[in-house]
């Protein structure tokens, strides 16, 4: 199958070669990888300039922004940068963070689960972390439906279905919601064992786990599955800061009354669906 990569890279000079580097050492090869460098003050674009020159299939565009890692938007404005620079002839597209080994059969795994589901949307596999020992362990949210924003594959059927990605924090949880709203399938594979380099939300700042709960009430999630997701969030993180801020940043949001990133239909059903998916855990 034909498929496009566009990797989002903001100073990752300690990552992003072993990234490519799994990129090229895939079984079934990318037709393109744009590389967006995202404002990188560090050795990154050297480091992009080095794969550029050696492989015509991989591309590099530059782009200004916040110097901060930051959740939402930033990663989506970087991502459309590179979308900007494709065409239309793929059959999946791939956005990929700058800090993700990928196993060689990666994306040859992900044209079966295509190939074999009609309906197929949204795919990925199941993130690893090294702890402090050095051993590799799985760190996922406790819903193993969810594939991590930071390499997330989608049939170009779904994408255009859901009208790309948000341009907002929750970007990586809207897209799967919409897609189910249209009918498209949500697919892991816990087969696809993948290396995350960067420990998940290890940059993130205060403002950014405010953006968390914005993200729930653009979602138009209301209060109480807010108040159960952040909770949720919290202890697997063990982090009580974490609830708090999280309703700071639902309870601002919607003082400010910012606008939905989603319409009064899809957030009937998107609340029904996580409903339905709090009662199935519980009973």
């Amino acid at each position: 199958m034909n498929y496009y990569i566009v990797i989002c890279a903001h100073n990752e000079e300690a990552y992003i070669d072993a990234t490519l580097n799994a990129v090229l050492s895939q079984t079934i090869q990318p037709k393109k990888v744009l590389v967006v460098n995202d404002n990188s003050t560090d050795k990154t674009e050297t480091i992009i300039d080095e794969f550029v020159s050696g492989n015509n299939h991989i591309l590099k565009v530059n782009r200004s922004s916040s110097t901060l890692h930051m959740p939402g938007a930033k990663v989506v404005e970087a991502f459309n940068a590179g979308l900007e620079l494709l065409d239309d002839q793929f059959d999946f597209i791939v956005k990929l963070d700058a800090d993700i080994i990928l196993p060689e059969n990666y994306f040859e795994k992900i044209s079966e689960l295509i190939n074999s589901n009609p309906r197929a949307g949204i795919l990925g596999g199941f993130a690893y972390e090294q702890d402090s020992k050095g051993v590799w362990k799985l760190n996922h949210p406790m819903n193993k439906d969810h594939i991590r924003g930071a390499f997330k594959s989608y049939t170009k059927e779904c994408f255009n279905a859901i009208g790309g990605l948000k341009n907002s924090i929750g970007w990586d949880t809207v897209d799967e919601l919409l897609a189910q709203y249209n009918d498209f399938s949500v697919i892991t594979d816990d087969s696809l064992k993948i290396k995350h380099l960067r420990p998940l939300g290890a940059s993130y700042n205060k403002k950014a786990r405010y953006l968390q709960g914005e993200a729930m009430y653009l979602m138009r999630y209301g209060y109480l599955i807010s108040f159960i997701a952040s909770l949720k969030m919290a202890l697997k993180r063990k982090k009580a800061t974490l609830f708090i801020d999280t309703l700071k940043g639902y309870a601002i949001a919607k003082k400010k009354s910012l606008p939905f990133l989603v319409s009064q239909k899809e957030g009937e059903f998107i609340r029904k669906f996580r409903w339905q998916n709090i009662l199935n855990k519980l009973f």
